[in-house]
Protein backbone atom coordinates (compact mmCIF):
# COMPACT_ATOMS: atom_id res chain seq x y z
CA UNK A 1 0.00 0.00 0.00
CA UNK A 2 1.42 2.80 -0.85
CA UNK A 3 1.03 6.10 1.67
CA UNK A 4 2.19 9.21 -0.23
CA UNK A 5 -0.58 11.52 1.71
CA UNK A 6 -2.19 12.62 -1.54
CA UNK A 7 -5.10 10.84 -2.22
CA UNK A 8 -4.98 10.79 -6.25
CA UNK A 9 -1.73 9.31 -6.58
CA UNK A 10 -2.32 6.41 -3.60
CA UNK A 11 -5.56 5.85 -5.41
CA UNK A 12 -3.70 5.06 -8.93
CA UNK A 13 -0.91 3.08 -6.93
CA UNK A 14 -3.69 1.11 -5.83
CA UNK A 15 -5.41 0.17 -9.03
CA UNK A 16 -1.98 0.20 -10.91
CA UNK A 17 -1.51 -3.08 -8.23
CA UNK A 18 -4.92 -4.80 -8.66
CA UNK A 19 -4.06 -4.60 -12.77
CA UNK A 20 -0.10 -6.15 -11.83
CA UNK A 21 -1.94 -8.53 -9.51
CA UNK A 22 -4.42 -10.23 -11.87
CA UNK A 23 -2.30 -10.46 -14.67
CA UNK A 24 0.12 -12.37 -12.07
CA UNK A 25 -2.03 -14.37 -10.92
CA UNK A 26 -5.40 -14.70 -12.75
CA UNK A 27 -3.05 -14.91 -15.83
CA UNK A 28 -0.58 -16.47 -15.29
CA UNK A 29 2.39 -14.03 -16.33
CA UNK A 30 4.68 -14.65 -13.82
CA UNK A 31 5.23 -12.56 -11.09
CA UNK A 32 4.91 -8.48 -10.84
CA UNK A 33 7.89 -7.37 -13.15
CA UNK A 34 6.55 -9.69 -15.64
CA UNK A 35 3.14 -8.59 -15.45
CA UNK A 36 4.03 -4.97 -15.45
CA UNK A 37 6.07 -5.94 -18.93
CA UNK A 38 3.84 -7.42 -20.57
CA UNK A 39 1.15 -4.96 -19.55
CA UNK A 40 3.72 -2.05 -20.97
CA UNK A 41 5.01 -3.93 -24.22
CA UNK A 42 0.96 -4.61 -24.82
CA UNK A 43 -0.10 -1.01 -24.27
CA UNK A 44 2.45 -0.11 -26.51
CA UNK A 45 1.88 -2.00 -29.15
CA UNK A 46 -2.14 -1.22 -29.19
CA UNK A 47 -1.53 2.52 -28.65
CA UNK A 48 0.59 2.45 -31.65
CA UNK A 49 -1.73 0.55 -34.12
CA UNK A 50 -4.77 3.05 -32.72
CA UNK A 51 -4.77 7.06 -34.81
CA UNK A 52 -3.67 9.26 -32.21
CA UNK A 53 -7.05 10.54 -31.86
CA UNK A 54 -8.24 6.96 -30.56
CA UNK A 55 -5.10 6.46 -28.74
CA UNK A 56 -5.62 9.94 -26.50
CA UNK A 57 -8.87 8.45 -25.93
CA UNK A 58 -8.00 5.26 -24.32
CA UNK A 59 -5.23 6.87 -22.83
CA UNK A 60 -8.32 9.29 -21.14
CA UNK A 61 -9.73 5.80 -19.73
CA UNK A 62 -6.56 4.26 -18.18
CA UNK A 63 -5.55 4.95 -14.29
CA UNK A 64 -3.22 7.86 -14.16
CA UNK A 65 -0.33 5.86 -13.39
CA UNK A 66 -0.74 3.30 -16.25
CA UNK A 67 -1.59 6.22 -18.49
CA UNK A 68 1.60 7.39 -17.75
CA UNK A 69 2.96 3.61 -19.13
CA UNK A 70 0.73 4.15 -22.23
CA UNK A 71 2.03 7.14 -23.33
CA UNK A 72 5.98 6.50 -22.12
CA UNK A 73 8.19 7.23 -25.76
CA UNK A 74 4.56 8.14 -27.85
CA UNK A 75 5.64 9.81 -30.75
CA UNK A 76 3.11 10.68 -33.26
CA UNK A 77 4.80 10.18 -36.08
CA UNK A 78 4.04 7.53 -38.62
CA UNK A 79 1.00 6.28 -36.62
CA UNK A 80 -1.33 4.23 -36.72
CA UNK A 81 0.88 1.70 -37.54
CA UNK A 82 -0.48 -0.67 -40.88
CA UNK A 83 0.11 -3.91 -39.16
CA UNK A 84 -3.32 -5.82 -39.72
CA UNK A 85 -2.00 -9.65 -38.76
CA UNK A 86 -1.99 -10.97 -35.19
CA UNK A 87 1.70 -12.18 -35.96
CA UNK A 88 3.08 -8.60 -36.91
CA UNK A 89 1.16 -7.52 -33.95
CA UNK A 90 2.47 -10.24 -31.85
CA UNK A 91 6.38 -9.42 -32.87
CA UNK A 92 5.64 -5.86 -32.05
CA UNK A 93 4.96 -7.06 -28.29
CA UNK A 94 7.75 -9.53 -28.50
CA UNK A 95 10.81 -6.50 -29.17
CA UNK A 96 9.72 -5.19 -25.89
CA UNK A 97 9.63 -8.10 -23.95
CA UNK A 98 12.70 -9.21 -22.13
CA UNK A 99 14.58 -12.45 -23.94
CA UNK A 100 12.95 -15.12 -21.95
CA UNK A 101 9.39 -13.85 -21.37
CA UNK A 102 7.27 -16.94 -19.51
CA UNK A 103 4.68 -16.80 -21.80
CA UNK A 104 4.16 -15.93 -26.01
CA UNK A 105 3.25 -12.21 -26.69
CA UNK A 106 -0.14 -13.45 -28.08
CA UNK A 107 -1.15 -14.64 -24.04
CA UNK A 108 0.47 -11.52 -22.48
CA UNK A 109 -1.97 -9.41 -25.34
CA UNK A 110 -4.96 -11.51 -24.41
CA UNK A 111 -4.24 -11.48 -20.66
CA UNK A 112 -3.79 -7.45 -20.97
CA UNK A 113 -6.93 -7.31 -23.13
CA UNK A 114 -8.63 -9.46 -20.62
CA UNK A 115 -7.81 -7.16 -17.42
CA UNK A 116 -8.55 -4.04 -19.57
CA UNK A 117 -11.74 -5.31 -20.66
CA UNK A 118 -12.39 -6.14 -16.71
CA UNK A 119 -11.34 -2.73 -15.42
CA UNK A 120 -12.59 -0.11 -17.84
CA UNK A 121 -15.99 1.25 -19.27
CA UNK A 122 -16.86 -2.19 -21.84
CA UNK A 123 -18.19 0.67 -24.04
CA UNK A 124 -15.13 2.44 -24.59
CA UNK A 125 -13.70 -0.84 -24.77
CA UNK A 126 -15.58 -1.49 -27.61
CA UNK A 127 -15.31 1.51 -29.43
CA UNK A 128 -11.65 0.84 -29.50
CA UNK A 129 -11.82 -3.02 -30.49
CA UNK A 130 -14.35 -2.02 -33.54
CA UNK A 131 -11.68 0.15 -34.61
CA UNK A 132 -8.96 -2.33 -34.97
CA UNK A 133 -8.74 -4.99 -37.88
CA UNK A 134 -10.39 -8.11 -37.55
CA UNK A 135 -7.52 -10.45 -36.98
CA UNK A 136 -6.43 -8.25 -34.36
CA UNK A 137 -9.92 -8.16 -32.91
CA UNK A 138 -9.48 -12.15 -31.95
CA UNK A 139 -6.88 -11.47 -29.20
CA UNK A 140 -9.94 -9.76 -27.21
CA UNK A 141 -12.25 -11.18 -24.68
CA UNK A 142 -15.26 -12.90 -27.07
CA UNK A 143 -17.36 -10.42 -24.93
CA UNK A 144 -15.77 -7.86 -26.02
CA UNK A 145 -15.57 -9.20 -29.89
CA UNK A 146 -19.42 -9.43 -30.00
CA UNK A 147 -20.06 -6.00 -28.48
CA UNK A 148 -17.50 -4.64 -31.12
CA UNK A 149 -19.13 -6.61 -33.64
CA UNK A 150 -22.92 -5.25 -32.85
CA UNK A 151 -21.48 -1.28 -32.46
CA UNK A 152 -20.09 -1.37 -36.07
CA UNK A 153 -23.32 -2.85 -37.44
CA UNK A 154 -21.54 -6.31 -38.51
CA UNK A 155 -23.60 -8.24 -36.48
Amino acid sequence: MSDTQVSALDHTVQLTNVWLKRLAEDHRLGDRPHAYGALRAVLHALRDRLTPEQAMHLGAQLPMLVRGLYFEGYRLADKPDVQRRIEQFEDRIARELLPGFPVEPGAAARAVFAVMWRELDFNEIAKVVSDLPMPLRELWPEEAQKLAKARSGEG
